[in-house]
């Protein structure tokens, strides 16, 4: 209920507020697909990440956003015990553009909550579900814009080491130059 009030409120404000960009449209979407790598040491480790993330522009410098993003990690333990983690994020964002034109770089962070389910799978084919727990994370990003391509790598900051580094490509929808 809180991530929707949440929601809703960050929707409300982009659409009614008026945008200060100049040169650039006040709304965009990013849409982003990825590797991740858990931050746990053991093993052999990899996932995936997939991320949606709608930003106001407050000027063609910022950009105010709303991150909901879904990763799945995978580590190797020892022998055949293998563990997945699969993290639901959504977080509040800040992106600040360091150039104009074509290519456009820029430094970010967010903070939001972290919701984590694992399953551990041992050798003799026992499944243990481990129950989801929320917890607060953040994680600072960059990346570069070029046209409506999107380059970005962030560092997922959660506690006890459940964090993980994440490189995406996408594209984004609005947010163009006017």
């Amino acid at each position: 209920m809180k991530k929707l009030l949440l929601f809703s409120m960050f929707l409300a404000f982009a659409l009614t507020a008026k945008s200060q960009s100049e040169a650039y449209k006040s709304f965009k979407v990013d849409i982003g697909f990825g590797y991740a790598i858990p931050a746990q040491s053991a093993g052999t480790k990899g996932g995936v990440t997939f991320t949606i993330q709608p930003h106001y522009r407050v000027s063609d410098d910022l950009a105010l956003g709303l991150r909901l993003e879904g990763a799945a990690l995978a580590y190797q333990t020892s022998g055949d015990d293998t563990k997945v983690s699969v993290l639901a994020s959504y977080s509040g964002t800040a992106e600040y553009y360091l150039a104009d034109g074509g290519i456009r770089p820029f430094i970010g962070a967010g903070a939001g909550f972290f919701t984590r389910a694992s399953i551990d799978v041992g050798s003799g084919s026992t499944t243990v579900t481990v129950p989801s727990a929320t917890k607060f994370g953040f994680f600072p990003t960059v990346g570069i814009e070029a046209g409506h391509f999107r380059l970005a790598a962030d560092y997922n900051i959660l506690p006890d080491k459940g964090g993980y580094l994440a490189f995406k490509i996408g594209f984004f929808l609005g947010g163009g130059k006017k």
